[in-house]
């Protein structure tokens, strides 16, 4: 996807960053009992008459086994449109499931015809466990052992479990760590964090749905045994049957009730949980601590199964059936689901780079491509919201960085000053790019004149009248200067190469006195930082604005915008410098997203601290228009933002958002705000969510942690990622950052 710069490296630190992250991979496999209608009791006569005659045999006839997968396509594409959305497992997933179990290092059997039977059959299930009281030993094929597990059974729920929360007892499963023993050659230099690692136990659950009629007479004998015990209790000399049969009664009443009023049902389950040591049965032993102490603080009681490890490990096998039915349970069907991973979300682009990583329960890769909006016919919005010093503004330059190896030009408006990293990154590895600073090095860089000179001059001479008049002192516009100025840039056009600086001197010298006054007075204010870029004299010192595939970063820091409702009267000399700067930049953007020529051209452009241009109306026109016409003129639009009430207000741009980042904020009326773009619901829990998504366990803040929210309307939490240590350094944006260029940079630590 890459093809701009140097681009291979840039793909390899990407690829190499990934094999450093080595994200596990979660299976979650459901199997399914199928049960024939009819022909099943002949059939079990006829292998029962076979076996009498010393013809027994294992294997499933073609025609059987083409009913049965036929039986399993129809149940599959069922699933796969219900919740589960279950697809069937391929025979090399189950073939890998097996040997798994067995811990063997040899190549699984390539299927033939779609099954594996026979002798491959058998190899693959040839295995030897040696079963002891509390764990089993997988021997492999040389007598040695290669991994010890113990099954552990779930003996004790609490009543009510909450989910969020304590509920979701399968999914915490990847939340389990331990420290493991060290041996005496380890390294004592290690940090604490490096020593914990993940037990990563996984589990094995029985269940059946009972039909409602055998639920509501399940929960009807528990009602009527509760109300027996309450009745005899009342006949005793103590006459006070208990709390808890009091409380069972009624529960099990309403249970009834509902059940009877909604599509709620009981289910009947038995889970196991497998943990697993390659190293040592003392390491077996220390997880297996870690997974009861953990469980033990959520109210579950999880015990190791004493003398039964056989059972309970062939019990989890494919194909195999329940062997200790009393260890199960009996839940609502919500208990149950509640407890997996259905908050394993998938959000991203579907094509595209990698900027980091799922956080969730289900773990995986995030792909946002920034200019991808406009090739699938889409909006070509990103948002990038969150209080300052949480990575949004480097996860939007990673993105620019994105872009430009895709052959994007983008344009970003720094109203900060602290994007020169971006270029410094840009050039390191072989992009084109330049950075536009305010000053007299930069005097006439962004001349409209300049700017527009591929429109015409017609586009140039309604833009820089209204430009400079913006400029002007109040008194001189009142007095009528803009006709002078007017006639000033007619002249300057006519004489041909047009600028704004020769604009200014013409006026200088102008018969008319009010023409003279006027430009001594633009000419004093293009002395100024914010005055010399758009109507300074050149120096030949800083590199003009060119619509051509690179990034350019224009960075404006200091602008003093007037708010909406300030007269343009009391505008300051600085405010009407930095509206008439400001002028320059959205007419350049609005004039280059609409070229013809650069249709073919994917454009991005960048606004950090969007708040500050939805302070004029000016700026917040130009972001709606932008975003509404961004499709159309392969534009994307990039916002960076503190303040999620500026773009909620702005109808134009809240229509337009394809992918919103959201990190944390902290005060109840932003937190909503941001939960109304990312499209969750405004209460407790998503503020709450919101205010931990920048935390770390200890409290301490997690850069670049954020929740996403994609094309699709699907939310989770993620992990942005800066794929090498040395482009962290080249894109900080702390106030210890420096210009890298003169060799002193910050090294602040970074969360990735």
């Amino acid at each position: 996807m890459f093809t701009a710069g140097n681009w291979q490296e840039w793909a390899q630190i990407r690829v190499g960053r990934l094999d450093q992250i080595a994200l596990p991979s979660r299976h979650l496999l459901l199997g399914v009992r199928l049960t024939e209608r009819a022909g099943q009791a002949q059939k079990l006569g006829r292998r029962g008459v076979e076996g009498g005659l010393g013809l027994t045999s294992s294997t499933v006839a073609s025609r059987e086994l083409a009913r049965l997968d036929a039986q399993m396509r129809r149940l599959g594409r069922r699933l796969e449109s219900s919740p589960w959305r279950a697809q069937p497992a391929a025979v090399e997933m189950l073939a890998w499931m097996i040997s798994r179990e067995q811990h063997r290092g040899t190549p699984l059997p390539s299927p033939r015809a779609g099954t594996i039977a026979g002798a491959k059959l058998a190899a693959l299930t040839r295995g030897r466990i040696l079963p002891h009281p509390d764990h089993l030993r997988v021997v492999n094929a040389h007598g040695d052992v290669s991994a010890w597990v113990s099954v552990l059974t779930m003996s004790g729920f609490p009543e009510e479990m909450e989910s969020p929360g304590n509920g979701e007892w399968l999914r915490v499963l990847s939340e389990i760590n331990y420290v493991p023993d060290l041996d005496d050659d380890t390294d004592t230099d290690l940090d604490e964090v490096d020593l914990i690692q993940p037990v990563s136990p996984e589990a094995s659950v029985r269940f059946r749905v009972m039909p409602k009629r055998e639920a509501l007479r399940v929960v009807n004998a528990a009602r009527k045994s509760a109300k027996e015990q309450r009745r005899s209790a009342s006949k005793a000399s103590a006459e006070d049957p208990g709390r808890d049969i009091e409380e069972t009664e009624d529960v099990m009443a309403e249970l009834t009730r509902d059940m009877r009023r909604e599509d709620e049902t009981l289910v009947e389950d038995h889970p196991r949980l497998i943990v697993t040591s390659e190293t040592s049965l003392d390491d077996l032993r220390a997880r297996v601590d870690a997974v009861i102490t953990h469980f033990g603080g959520l109210g579950i009681e999880v015990n190791v199964a004493e003398e039964e490890q056989r059972e309970l490990w062939l019990e989890m096998q494919p194909g195999d059936q329940l062997r200790v039915p009393d260890l199960g349970h009996t839940r609502d069907v919500t208990a149950l689901s509640g407890s997996w991973w259905w908050g394993g979300a998938h959000v991203g682009d579907d094509r595209g780079p990698i900027v980091g990583y799922l956080t969730g329960s289900t773990p995986g890769v995030v792909r946002n491509d920034v200019t991808a909006g406009s090739d699938r016919g889409d909006a070509t919005t990103t948002a990038f919201v969150g209080r300052s010093g949480r990575g949004k503004t480097t996860a939007m330059m990673l993105s620019l960085l994105d872009a430009g190896f895709r052959g994007a030009y983008a344009l970003a408006l720094d109203f900060k000053g602290d994007l020169g990293g971006l270029v410094t990154a840009a050039n390191r590895f072989g992009l084109n790019a330049n950075l536009v600073e305010t000053g007299p090095k930069f005097s006439g860089a962004v001349d409209l004149f300049k700017l527009l000179a591929s429109e015409g001059v017609d586009v140039a001479r309604g833009e820089v009248p209204a430009q400079l008049s913006i400029a002007i002192p109040e008194w001189l516009r009142a007095a009528g200067a803009e006709t002078p100025i007017t006639r000033a840039v007619n002249e300057v056009i006519t004489a041909g190469d047009p600028a704004t600086w020769k604009v200014i001197e013409h006026l200088r010298t102008m018969d008319d006195d009010l023409g003279r006054k006027a430009g001594e007075a633009l000419y004093e204010l293009s002395q100024n930082a914010l005055g010399a870029p758009f109507m300074g004299r050149p120096t030949g010192t800083g590199s003009p604005i060119s619509p051509e595939p690179g990034i350019v970063v224009v960075q404006m820091p200091g602008l003093s915008l007037p708010q909406p409702e300030e007269a343009r009267g009391d505008w300051t000399p600085m405010k009407r410098l930095s509206v008439a700067l400001m002028h320059s930049m959205l007419a350049f953007g609005v004039v280059t997203a609409g070229r013809r020529d650069l249709r073919g051209l994917r454009k991005v452009v960048a606004v950090p601290e969007v708040h500050i241009l939805t302070a004029t109306r000016e700026g917040a026109g130009f972001l709606q228009y932008i975003a509404r016409v961004g499709r159309a003129l392969a534009t994307s639009l990039l916002l960076d933002t503190q303040d999620p009430q500026s773009l909620v207000s702005m109808v134009g741009v809240l229509e337009q958002l394809t992918t919103v980042a959201g990190f944390q904020l902290t005060t109840t009326e932003q937190q909503n705000a941001l939960a109304e773009l990312l499209g969750l619901p405004q209460d407790a829990h998503t503020r709450a969510l919101i205010q931990s998504v920048g935390l770390l366990s200890d409290g301490d803040i997690r850069h670049g942690h954020c929740i996403i929210r994609d094309r699709r309307f699907a939310c989770a939490t993620v992990q942005w990622d800066v794929p090498s240590a040395e482009l962290l350094t080249l894109l900080d944006t702390s106030p210890k950052a420096t210009d890298p260029a003169n060799g002193t940079v910050s090294m602040e630590k970074v969360d990735t």
